[in-house]
């Protein structure tokens, strides 16, 4: 990294560890069943993932094409069928099943029609045998997807969390992120959402697009508090290699000027939020204090345990974290779909990261740190035997020197509300130094 890129408060959004481009294809195909087999499956996490939007952000680098030819989406849920039953199978059938959370993801779940959303649901419930209204189950959606008819079969199904990507309330600003979208649309299918009682309302919102200011920013806050919403999600625009935005940019690489501006926009939405009664529960995350608890009692994101249906899914286990193949660019995420659909033996893991015992103890520190409640050093203690100050003391000790990292004494170790800040600085200066190189070495396709 350079000078410039070690001080740049925005390199790496980690909402994961380690990141997919750290992934390469296992020659040895591991069979799912032997890497399960001595897994905890008493409070596994459920992810399905839909590879298709409508249209493609400008800012966006997820694992998603635009629209899908007549037949895709049908061809999509049956191999997302096939491939339920054989993870089913791999889970066995000596221990307890049980999943303590699930959601729906992509893309735009909601691309899919209501008949298409109930397949999808059948498949969590009677392939997996997740029950959705038991557990907690969010469901992302974008304004033009939530439909009366979409938003009813998942309300049915028992969502309680719908995350809507709206990221400006103000027209010329989502033109300016390749978003197209009118407010008036976005307001209709915020009542919808409301019509239907989901309990827990999340809003997307992005700062740092070109030619916003503070005032337009917290205008966008504002409409969306109008809605009085359990969840808020505030996003620094990135500008990713092989996006629409990043064919239009003139100069690459790191801009000082433009990270002030987003920390600026980020303090001024940060303070805005905890004025109204919001707590931060992350860098991006504000719930409002009186909001339903969306996560279970016995499952953590810290933990394994995570079982990952379709293309753009990940799943962990405590010895490998496995997908599909990576792509960004259009012509390769389709072939990649492709290749999905016409599988039929989803009984291995084909791309992934092997998981060691530093590895599991970076990770820990990784997912725990970036939370706003930190890390409880006793609960690390408890499972590495070592303290965290043991394992990562240098790291740490950089962190507190810079102000970021509050008492390192206490119970917790938390980022102090500048650590928190720099929560896309902190995150990849954790990142072990085979994963930097695993990164560094990806070919972007």
């Amino acid at each position: 990294m350079t000078t410039a890129q070690l001080t740049s408060p925005y390199q790496h959004y980690v909402y994961a560890y380690p990141h997919k481009t750290a992934y390469r294809r296992l020659p040895d195909r591991p069979a799912l069943r032997s890497l399960w087999a001595a897994e905890d499956k008493s409070a596994l996490s459920l992810y399905l993932h839909i590879p298709f939007c409508e249209v493609r952000c400008g800012f966006c680098n997820l694992f998603t094409r635009i629209g899908a030819p007549e037949g895709l989406t049908g061809a999509y849920l049956d191999a997302l069928e096939r491939q339920a039953d054989a993870v089913r199978e791999a889970l066995g059938n000596t221990d307890p099943v049980r999943f303590a959370t699930a959601a729906f993801g992509g893309g735009t779940p909601t691309f899919l029609t209501a008949a298409e959303l109930e397949r999808l649901c059948d498949i969590a419930e009677h392939r997996m045998g997740a029950d959705l209204r038991a557990i907690p189950l969010s469901v992302e959606a974008s304004p033009a997807t939530a439909t009366a008819d979409r938003l009813a079969v998942l309300a049915e199904r028992g969502t309680t969390r719908l995350s809507l990507g709206i990221q400006s309330f103000v027209d010329s600003e989502a033109r300016a992120a390749v978003r197209p979208q009118r407010r008036a649309n976005v307001e209709a299918a915020l009542a919808r959402i409301r019509d239907t009682r989901i309990p827990v309302l999340n809003i997307d919102l992005i700062y740092g697009i070109d030619g916003q200011t503070e005032q337009t920013w917290l205008r966008s806050l504002d409409s969306a508090l109008a809605w009085k919403p359990e969840e808020l999600y505030l996003y620094p625009l990135y500008v990713r290699p092989l996006t629409g935005l990043d064919r239009h940019r003139a100069e690459p690489g790191p801009d000082p000027a433009w990270d002030a501006q987003r920390l600026h926009l980020y303090r001024a939405g940060r303070d805005h939020l905890l004025a109204r009664g919001y707590t931060q529960q992350s860098m991006r995350m504000f719930r409002r204090a009186d909001a339903p608890q969306q996560g279970a009692d016995d499952y953590a994101c810290q933990t394994d345990g995570m079982i990952g249906l379709g293309c753009g899914a990940r799943s962990y286990t405590a010895g490998m974290h496995y997908s599909f193949d990576y792509a960004v660019g259009m012509h390769e995420i389709r072939g990649i779909i492709d290749d999905y659909v016409a599988t039929s033996d989803f009984g291995r893991a084909e791309v992934g990261y092997r998981m060691d015992a530093h590895e599991a103890r970076r990770r820990h520190l990784l997912q725990s740190l970036l939370q706003a409640e930190g890390l409880p050093v006793d609960d690390y203690r408890a499972r590495f035997e070592n303290s965290p100050f043991d394992d990562f003391g240098a790291e740490l000790h950089r962190l507190v020197d810079r102000g970021w990292l509050a008492d390192t004494h206490a119970r917790y170790l938390r980022l102090t509300p500048e650590g928190l800040a720099h929560s896309d600085a902190i995150g990849p200066e954790l990142f072990s130094p085979a994963v930097r190189s695993a990164m560094a070495a990806y070919e972007r396709r």
